[in-house]
């Protein structure tokens, strides 16, 4: 390939996302976030390059800076699709909720989050280790902003005499460690219930028993998931 042809190839593969159906372009962003999750879960932020992630996408390198300009920004764009999927489910605790089945419906999907995103939570841990350098002011901001939100509505349920009193913050720290802890130490938990990877039962059996904790935590019968 000539040096001129060689220039005009991210530009021509530009081009070509433009001009693309609208269901072809979501795709194709679908499968290089898909990608990104892997690859920044299994390189971390550094080792990671945006050659390896559309590769992994099977799409050229030229559509990841199109759709995603630098790997800071797919980077941001990877948590913040991890952050929607995680706090979206905390939609379920209103005033007018029933405590105890919000909370174990909350603590449930986390488990499941947990069981079909895992490289989702690794990628977000590793973030956390790192010192949240790309998050920080997230965490200080919007993170908290909706953590005291919740906490108001946790508040109003020890008001009306429906939850024993409970710090929400730890709270929410508590089922947050307990739920990601099936995804960032899957192998660990694997080698304890003497499996190569866990099964579905495992799962669900994590889950209850972290339901069963909480509620009776916060004074609350345990309600099963049949149940």
């Amino acid at each position: 390939m000539s040096e001129t042809a060689a220039k005009e190839g991210p530009v021509k593969e530009a081009e070509k996302e433009e001009t693309a159906p609208g269901h072809i372009r979501l795709r194709n962003r679908a499968l290089i976030l898909k990608a990104a999750e892997e690859i920044f879960a299994e390189q971390g932020y550094r080792g990671a390059t945006t050659a390896a992630i559309a590769k992994r996408a099977g799409l050229p390198k030229a559509n990841v800076h199109y759709y995603f300009g630098t790997k800071e920004a797919l980077y941001r764009a990877v948590l913040d699709d991890i952050l929607t999927l995680w706090l979206g489910e905390l939609d379920r605790l209103t005033e007018d909720s029933d405590p105890a089945e919000a909370l174990a419906d909350y603590i449930r999907a986390k488990i499941r989050h947990s069981r079909e995103r895992p490289l989702a939570s690794r990628v977000y841990a590793n973030e956390m280790i790192r010192g949240a350098k790309h998050t920080g002011d997230f965490l200080k901001s919007d993170l908290k902003s909706l953590v005291a939100a919740k906490s108001k509505v946790l508040e109003s349920w020890v008001r009306q005499g429906k939850i024993e009193p409970v710090d929400p913050v730890h709270l929410f720290s508590v089922i947050w460690a307990a739920t990601q802890h099936y995804a960032d130490f899957e192998v660990q938990v694997s080698a304890l219930v003497g499996r190569r990877q866990l099964a579905a039962k495992d799962y669900d059996t994590a889950a209850e028993t972290v339901v069963r904790m909480v509620l009776r935590g916060c004074g609350l019968s345990y309600r099963g998931a049949t149940e």
